[in-house]
């Protein structure tokens, strides 16, 4: 393993939380709108992570003859955003006759984003983000203690 493989997992995973972060804050800017333009209350969405070889030589771990470094390379593994999907839960549906968008019955529907869950979203993407920032930043002492031992 190299020094930049840890700038390069955890640059990756900067990206993703970044994305899970602005999806979160889209659907809290997005909670109480009833019309979108495809017609309905708006539909929150959530990002859907994946593991991604860190190497283009993925082979495996079996590795019959390598050293444990070459081993260790094709195990590492970052994130990478794979989609991002719109909520399944059903809108919730409140009596308000004289809204704009209620129905005949005077029923509007709402949209299915749960403030909460966004809110606590929010908060996990900030921590996993600064984490990945620490981490960037003792790859970058290490380097730079790798670099004075050197001289």
């Amino acid at each position: 393993m190299n020094l930049f493989s840890s700038f390069t997992i955890s640059a990756k995973g900067l990206r993703a939380e970044r994305t899970r972060l602005n999806v979160a804050s889209m659907n809290l800017a997005n909670a109480h709108v009833t019309r979108t333009l495809d017609g309905g209350p708006y539909k929150a969405k959530s990002v859907v992570f994946r593991a991604v070889p860190l190497t283009d030589d993925a082979r495996g771990l079996s590795g019959d003859g390598d050293d444990f470094e070459a081993r260790l390379e094709r195990a590492l593994e970052s994130v990478e955003v794979a989609e991002i999907v719109d909520d399944k839960t059903p809108f919730m549906e409140v009596y308000d006759p004289g809204h704009p968008d209620a129905d005949e019955n005077g029923m509007v529907k709402l949209p299915n984003v749960n403030v909460m869950e966004e809110m606590v979203d929010i908060m996990s993407a900030q921590r996993a983000y600064e984490a990945n920032i620490s981490a960037m930043d003792s790859a970058k002492n290490m380097a730079i203690k790798a670099i004075d031992i050197i001289r």
